[in-house]
């Protein structure tokens, strides 16, 4: 019979319509059965997992809407980039805070109508903050997903020009889509344009750059969701952050978080047997992206080398890997 673990994570994957991981877990259960000596049902697990599979593949088509519907129009090509979103909010690790502050826009954005009748206006206009690897990107694709929107994120290799006026006759287009349509928008590495006037690498077409998003922010009243992520807050012009609904500062995770994220990522394993206290210890610092790397580092090795079981060994080999990786990087910085 499956493990109580494999039971939870069956019934998660399912309430989070991960097909792929449901099938997975389904696979390995067959294949725990095949080892005990019930081929009879390890063999009709795996047949009604292949059923599925094949009917899930046929009605891809009919059941998902056309990306190409949501494409950018010509002159916009090169600026937005259709990014695909299938993050829901019950996958990511966060702290209590952001956590309460992302479902807050959530609810906000699907009860807009009670707020606009007595003339209040959902939070819609968010800024990022963080190291790299802690969520900000994830977080805007959750969002999308959440709340059945498409995600762009805008291309600023091409939307930043030494033409005088281009990059912000550009931007003045972006807007414009922002306003036809509705969707989230990411300004990753928003820092790029969004760096202090008067700074000493100051240079006149970022500086009128910001001015003109500064402006087309602040004109901005479509029901579109604007969410800009950066990993150098510092380096923001002041006169931002009062352009936007809610600041919410991303960290990297804590004790609590990291072993909740690596059982996440590891639901389809035994790891009952794991030191938690020596690999979160091990773990603290890492960004979540490291620590799920890690986790698939693991598992890769694991799956490799015929192991049923993930075992502390294994994850720690792994977590210090990507940290001696992590800490290189610093280092050429």
């Amino acid at each position: 019979m499956a493990t109580a673990d494999q039971l939870k994570a069956l019934l998660k994957s399912h309430a989070d319509r991960d097909d792929e991981r449901f099938y997975s877990i389904a696979l390995q259960v067959a294949a725990k059965e095949a080892r005990q000596g019930h081929n009879k049902l390890a063999s009709d697990i795996k047949t009604l997992v292949e059923k599925s599979q094949k009917n899930s593949k046929l009605g891809v088509a009919s059941s998902k809407p056309l990306p190409f519907a949501h494409q950018p129009k010509s002159e916009l090509k090169g600026l937005l980039e259709l990014t695909p979103a299938n993050v829901r909010i019950s996958e990511l690790v966060y702290s209590v805070d952001i956590k309460e502050r992302l479902e807050q826009v959530l609810v906000e954005q699907r009860q807009k109508d009670k707020l606009n009748r007595f003339g209040l206006h959902p939070r819609r206009k968010l800024l990022f903050t963080g190291s790299p690897g802690t969520g900000k990107t994830m977080s805007a694709a959750m969002l999308a997903t959440e709340l059945k929107l498409p995600l762009y994120t805008i291309v600023l290799d091409n939307l930043i020009t030494r033409y005088m006026g281009e990059t912000a006759a550009k931007l003045r287009l972006i807007f414009d889509h922002i306003k036809q349509t509705r969707a989230v928008y990411l300004f990753d590495e928003f820092d790029a344009i969004g760096t202090q006037r008067g700074a000493p690498n100051d240079v006149g077409e970022i500086r009128r750059v910001l001015n003109s998003f500064l402006l087309f922010v602040e004109q901005d009243y479509s029901e579109s969701i604007i969410v800009a992520a950066t990993n150098h807050p510092e380096l923001l012009d002041q006169a931002l952050y009062r352009r936007f609904d809610d600041i919410i500062p991303f960290e990297k995770p804590q004790l609590e978080q990291i072993s909740l994220l690596i059982k996440n990522r590891l639901s389809i394993f035994d790891a009952s047997r794991l030191d938690w206290e020596e690999i979160s210890k091990s773990a603290l610092g890492l960004s979540s992206a490291e620590i799920t790397r890690s986790c698939e580092d693991a598992a890769k090795e694991a799956v490799l080398n015929f192991k049923e079981k993930i075992s502390t060994k294994i994850l720690l080999k792994a977590l210090n890997r990507r940290r001696s990786g992590s800490s290189s990087s610093s280092k050429e910085k």
